[in-house]
């Protein structure tokens, strides 16, 4: 009997010692039991990239390697989704877990518009992330993980501010949503980061302050939230790049034409590359989860200087729009000797999964929260073990915006996808696997379908306690 626990003691240290190298990350029930080391995660945001912006997703004018290497080394989601066609509230929904709706956190900060011609009134918001609600860094900071904020913010002004929800860090994050110019001295006062020359790139600067976070916490969990103020207007970029893309221009056909922008995404892109060759150096790839996604679709339209940015085709629509692209975004996760390089998948996935699929990844069940997460555990997708138990998912967005942009709410379930327009109950019905670009409404046609998705989304609603839109009294309708 010694003997054989002797052996089993041997056994029990062989498989220890071993399985960090041969099974990384296998499983949360490993992770939970302390047998393997935590994963650090990494969340990179871009600000207004579209979907069609990459060249995975079929771009030929922007140049991506790097982005497109992650992708051939992890898992590229099709039907991705940001949780609002603006910025605030899909990164507010990233961080808690939860719809905007929930947050009654609607709209940009501080976007609101009335339109006094309209028959109602745009619905009432938060102008911040509350404090009491539960960050991932929070939960992950308590877990014993080192937690930065590196770049845009833009979730309530001081007292809201990443340190005061969880980041150890904060480098970059104001109540700003853009910035005056990515050169500095043009970036003073809307960046919480002082430029160190005349000229100095904000995104090549924020890269560097991402790569000394990684480097200072490689022997320990982190989590790094990486929040480029990129590709967001200004339209500027650096001299030398934007000439490269004036010279392509004569080669390239297509809608995708703007070679400041074009510029600005290879930035991007070079600062993704920064990053994930700083983990392959420190050795630290095959023990860290990167995210990669945007906050909403490509700016499509005439906003100042040198715009539009881009072109979403096929998506019809974009920033701001309750159309495909206004919300369809890139989505890709690498997670070394986990995920299938060169995977795909097809199935919707939306901001608030961020939140519960790394709270899965290490193993944290009953997290304290300030009410119910509405996202789910993307963990199945990305390990092709399962599928989602969610039967849609939902937008909510009773606003005005500029483009004429009116308030309305969505539902995806399956590959239908409802609108509603809140000032007269308009409905569009389209079928995304046949009509990518939304082309034809099925209202009419399939309106028993329509009814329940309608009552779907009313009912969700409720549940989330959705602020809606107000009676205009000052509305005078027009005489016939």
């Amino acid at each position: 009997m010694p003997l054989q626990l002797t052996w089993q003691a041997i056994v029990r240290f062989i498989i220890v010692l071993i399985a960090p190298l041969v099974l990384p990350y296998s499983t949360t029930a490993d992770q939970a039991a302390g047998n393997l080391p935590k994963p650090n995660f990494i969340i990179i945001l871009i600000d207004d990239l579209g979907w069609a912006d990459v060249g995975c997703y079929g771009s030929t004018f922007y140049e991506t390697p790097n982005i497109d290497t992650m992708a051939a080394e992890g898992m590229k989601f099709t039907d991705g989704y940001a949780a609002c066609p603006v910025c605030s509230p899909t990164r507010a929904a990233i961080l808690t877990g939860k719809y905007p709706a929930r947050l009654k956190l609607t709209e940009f900060l501080y976007g609101q518009r009335i339109e006094r011609s309209s028959p109602i009134l745009p619905a009432k918001y938060k102008q911040y992330l509350g404090r009491e609600e539960v960050t991932i860094a929070e939960v992950l900071k308590s877990a014993g993980y080192a937690t930065a904020h590196i770049g845009k913010w833009h979730l309530g002004r001081e007292q809201f501010y990443p340190e005061h929800q969880g980041f150890d860090v904060n480098i970059g994050g104001t109540h700003y949503g853009y910035t005056r110019s990515f050169f500095w001295p043009g970036w003073r006062g809307y960046v919480s980061v002082e430029g160190r020359h005349e000229g100095e790139y904000l995104p090549e600067r924020l890269s560097e302050e991402a790569v000394r976070f990684i480097e200072s916490n490689k022997d320990k969990p982190f989590f790094l939230h990486l929040s480029h103020y990129l590709v967001h207007i200004p339209m500027e970029a650096k001299k030398e790049m934007i000439a490269k893309y004036q010279t392509k221009l004569n080669s390239t056909k297509g809608c995708q034409n703007n070679p400041i922008y074009a510029a600005m995404i290879e930035s991007m892109d070079l600062s993704v590359g920064r990053v994930m060759e700083a983990l392959k150096r420190l050795e630290i790839d095959d023990r860290t989860v990167v995210f990669f996604t945007s906050d909403n679709g490509g700016l499509a339209w005439k906003d100042r200087a040198n715009t539009p940015a881009t072109c979403n085709a096929p998506l019809r629509g974009g920033k701001q729009q309750l159309y495909e692209g206004g919300i369809r975004v890139p989505w890709i996760v690498k997670w070394s000797g986990v995920i299938e390089a060169g995977s795909a998948c097809n199935v919707p996935v939306i901001s608030t999964d961020y939140f519960p699929t790394i709270l899965e990844i290490i193993g944290i069940k009953n997290s304290k929260t300030n009410g119910p997460i509405d996202g789910v555990s993307n963990l199945p997708l990305l390990k092709q073990s399962g599928k989602l138990k969610r039967d849609a998912i939902f937008w909510h967005y009773p606003h005005f915006c500029l483009q004429g942009v009116r308030p309305g709410g969505i539902i995806r379930q399956g590959d239908y996808k409802l609108i509603e327009r809140y000032e007269d109950g308009t409905l569009e019905l389209y079928d995304l696997k046949h009509d990518i670009s939304e082309t034809r409404n099925l209202a009419f046609e399939m309106s028993a379908r329509t009814r329940q998705l309608r009552q779907l989304l009313h009912q969700w609603r409720e549940s989330v306690k959705a602020n809606m839109p107000l009676p205009n009294p000052h509305y005078h309708q027009p005489e016939k």
